[in-house]
This record gives structure tokens, C-alpha cells and sequence, in this order.
């Protein structure tokens, strides 16, 4: 049997490029940009005034001047005015440009306004003080976000202030999800005793969803000739297929012949993990992939994380990520020589360290449990028993909002 390391390999040597695509910026959230973004001038632009107050040329200190007449009053996006005599002031609003003829500038908090004069609270004043200036941040022309990076809502805002109004990223793959079994009925029909509504379609669009995917849903009954036309079908026009279901030593299981005959070579089947043991995945000689999961919800969601996720951070370029690690907050046995992937709570303690406190559930077909967790905690398969204070990997899934 297939280790989950060994599983993971084999899944990470399929990665692919699917080339790129030019985005309006405000749709390009969550893809991962295919060109560095450059400032179109200097950030700041100008010499920006940073508090509210009024505005001098600090030689009028160095003059003993420390009662200033008001000019006029500059607000953020007016035009820069000037000063003539050493002793005139401006009263200057945050963001406004510093104009050229005055240097400082002093807060209201450490002035007083009596009829168009302004005195000064304070000696203890800076040249240059409460001023960000121009191109302090980055020069026109700097990289101010790398090829390569997510595009989160502060790269947004980064392309919005160079006005960079479409984006280059790379392309998603085209993505179906495919659920099968008679057993399902649609989500807004009444299930018989003996039937259940499909969810884990929906489940897994909606991970994906947060990273950038907008995938298509397909459901296959029980049928072996329907189920072989609707993979070859899928397996034309798509690149990747998410299966649900249909993987395992049942009767009513005809995924994996159709996928055989459909000539999708088999790179994995059956991984020494829990839960999710018989995980599929192979390659079409097209080039389309095949993650084939569990029918069982909790089975489906770990193995979507753990292996489809991993094979799309890997084939869009984005860095691995560090992994992160948990203390077990309880002691937890698990007999079966499989690596055990326990749904857990996350807390932090007093001294900063991450708790993973084991949330027991029925099986894989707890979904319920789910809404309840926030991560998979990964126990190694060379161990039964496992106690409070070890450190395991911790596979987060509910961190995305």
C-alpha cells in the first residue's frame, strides 16, 4: 500500500502550466500573478503631509518666530499654496502636498488659532517633522509586488494605486466535480429512508471557490456505460477531475474500470491513511488529471486538502508553505497501522503555543464534525498511541475566512 509520502510525491511530479491570462484587477482575486507590478511614479508622489495642522519654514524658528499668520488652508487634493514672508503659515490637512515654500509642519495639538494667527504650544519641534516624502516607499519603476505572489486584497489595492487596471495571472485549471451513486438526491428534494442529498460536491466547489476556482458540477448514476461516456466526456474537456465517490471494492463502484478503459493511467490507489485509504489518482495521456476521493464526506475533505490543494499551490509556482505544527492537548490512541489524520480544535495558550485538542467524531462520514474543527491533526502511521505534549503536523482547513 501507498504511504501518504510516497502518495504525495507522485502527485506533485504531475504539476502543469496552464499558462496565463490578462484579468480586470478587481477580478483577480485569489490567482497568482504572472508579472512583477511596477510604481508608475514615485510612491509617495509628493511630499505628503501626514497630520493636521499648520504648515512653516522652520528658519522662522531658528529666527525666534513663534507666531505665524495663516494664508490660507490647504486640504488633501488641492493645489500646493505657496508662502512669501518667513512668518506666514498654512493650516495643512492630512494627506494634502507639502508645498515647496514651507518645510514643517506642526500639529493643531501643539498650536493656538485666535483669529488668523497661530502660536506655538512647544519649542520641542523637528525639521521636516509629520511629512512622508516622495518616493520614500518606492521609486518609479521599483517592483512593489513580485511575480509569483497570491493576489490577496493588499496586492488589490497595490495594482488600484499604480493604476494597473488589468493583471496578469496565470491560468486555473478547468475544473469538474463529480459526484456518483443512486443513493443521491438533489439538495432541495426530500430523501427517502434509505437515500441522502448530495453535499460533498458542493463541499468541495466551495473550497475551491476561496482559491480562485469556479469549478462545474456533474453527478453519475450507477450505470456503467453512462458512467465511461461522462469521464471520457469530462476527460476532453476539462484538467482536472474531482471525483466523489465510487472508488472503492463495491459492486456499484464502476469509477475505476471506466477510468481504466477511458486509458487514465493509475498512479495511486489505496494510501495508508485514515481517513481516505482508498484515494485515487492518475493521469489521462491528454494530460488531464484524476483525483478520485472517497464517497465518505470527512474521507473527500481531507483528501482535498491534503493532495489537490498541495498539486495546485505546487503547479501555480506559489512557495511551499512552512508547516505548521500542534501540541496534542489529549491523549489519543488509533490502533490501525495507518497515518491518521484526527479532526481538531486549535487554541493558543498562554506562552503562545498551538493546542490541538482532538474532536472525536463517527468515522468518515461524520460531516458534521467538520463545521466543529478547524484542522487535521497528521499521525504518523509507525505509532498507536500518541500523548498529550508530542508535536504532529497540523493540516488547517477552516482559516481561510
Amino acid at each position: 500500500m501507498t504511504t501518504v509520502e510516497e502518495a504525495e510525491k507522485l502527485v506533485l511530479a504531475q504539476t502543469r502550466d496552464y499558462g496565463t491570462q490578462s484579468l480586470p484587477f478587481e477580478q483577480a482575486l485569489g490567482y497568482v500573478l504572472a508579472e512583477d507590478l511596477k510604481a508608475d511614479r514615485d510612491l509617495p508622489p509628493f511630499n505628503r503631509v501626514t497630520m493636521d495642522g499648520i504648515a512653516i519654514k522652520y528658519a522662522a524658528l531658528e529666527n525666534s518666530i513663534h507666531i505665524f499668520r495663516i494664508k490660507a488652508t490647504q486640504a488633501a487634493g488641492d493645489e500646493p499654496v505657496q508662502i512669501n514672508e518667513e512668518d506666514d503659515c498654512i493650516e495643512i490637512m492630512t494627506g494634502a502636498v507639502l508645498p515647496a515654500s514651507v518645510d514643517t509642519v506642526i500639529r493643531y495639538e501643539d498650536v493656538e488659532i485666535i483669529a488668523g494667527s497661530a502660536s506655538l504650544y512647544t519649542r520641542d519641534i523637528k525639521k521636516g517633522q509629520n511629512l512622508h516624502l516622495q518616493g520614500v516607499d518606492k521609486k518609479q519603476n521599483d517592483v512593489i509586488a513580485s511575480s509569483g505572489q497570491l493576489v490577496i486584497p493588499a496586492i488589490i489595492s497595490v495594482a488600484a494605486s499604480v493604476g494597473k487596471t488589468h493583471l496578469l495571472v496565470k491560468k486555473m485549471p478547468r475544473v469538474v466535480v463529480i459526484s456518483s451513486g443512486d443513493e443521491l438526491v438533489d439538495v432541495d428534494e426530500t430523501p427517502l429512508p434509505y437515500q441522502i442529498r448530495k453535499s460533498n460536491s458542493y463541499t468541495v466547489k466551495a473550497v475551491l471557490k476561496l482559491h480562485g476556482i469556479d469549478a462545474d458540477i456533474l453527478h453519475i448514476p450507477d450505470e456503467p456505460t453512462v458512467t465511461k461516456e461522462k469521464i471520457q466526456y469530462c476527460l476532453q474537456n476539462y484538467d482536472v477531475l474531482l471525483l466523489s465517490g465510487g472508488i472503492s471494492m463495491g459492486k456499484f463502484d464502476y469509477v475505476p474500470q471506466a477510468l481504466e478503459e477511458s486509458q487514465v493511467e493509475k498512479l495511486v490507489h489505496k494510501v495508508a491513511q485514515r481517513p481516505g485509504k482508498p484515494f485515487w489518482f492518475g493521469r489521462h495521456k491528454n494530460g488531464a488529471l484524476v483525483f478520485a476521493f472517497p464517497g465518505n464526506p470527512v474521507a473527500t475533505f481531507m483528501c482535498l486538502h491534503r493532495y489537490f490543494l498541495t498539486w495546485l499551490n505546487a503547479t501555480l509556482g506559489l512557495p511551499s508553505k512552512e508547516p505548521t505544527y500542534a501540541i496534542l492537548g489529549k491523549d489519543f490512541t488509533f490502533q490501525p497501522a495507518l497515518q491518521y489524520y484526527l479532526q481538531v480544535k486549535l487554541i493558543s495558550n498562554e506562552q503562545g503555543q498551538l493546542i490541538a485538542m482532538p474532536v472525536e467524531g463517527n468515522g468518515s462520514g461524520d460531516f458534521a464534525n467538520l463545521a466543529d474543527t478547524e484542522a487535521f491533526l497528521e499521525l504518523p502511521l509507525e505509532k498507536n498511541n500518541f500523548k498529550v505534549g508530542e508535536v504532529f503536523k497540523v493540516w488547517k482547513f477552516n482559516h481561510d475566512f
